[in-house]
C-alpha cells in the first residue's frame, strides 16, 4: 500500500495541495467540534488577504494558509444563514 500511496503523492503539487487543504478542513472541524464539547463557540474566518497574513507572520514559502479558526465564548446569537438551498437541492444520492 505504501508504494501506490508514494507514487500518487510524490511529484504531484496539485494533489499534494488538495491533500493538505482537506486535512486543514479535517483539523479545523476537529477544533470546532472539541470547542463546541468544552460549551465555546467557533467560527471558520476566510475573507481576509491571505498573502498579506503570510508576510505579516513570515510565513515560508512552501506553507499555505488554509483558514482561520477563532474560538470563545459568544456575545450574542449568529447571524441567521441567508440564502441557504433546500437539502433536496444540493444532496444527491448514487446519481445525478
Amino acid at each position: 500500500m505504501l508504494p501506490a500511496i508514494d507514487q500518487y503523492y510524490r511529484g504531484n503539487d496539485v494533489v499534494q495541495r488538495d491533500e493538505a487543504l482537506r486535512s486543514c478542513g479535517i483539523a479545523a472541524q476537529t477544533i470546532m467540534l472539541a470547542a463546541k464539547a468544552m460549551d465555546y463557540d467557533s467560527c471558520p474566518m476566510d475573507g481576509f488577504d491571505f498573502d498579506q497574513v503570510g508576510k505579516i507572520i513570515n510565513l515560508p514559502e512552501d506553507h499555505l494558509i488554509s483558514m482561520f479558526v477563532v474560538v470563545g465564548k459568544g456575545t450574542k446569537d449568529a447571524w441567521p444563514k441567508p440564502g441557504q438551498l433546500p437539502l433536496d437541492e444540493v444532496l444527491k444520492v448514487d446519481k445525478f
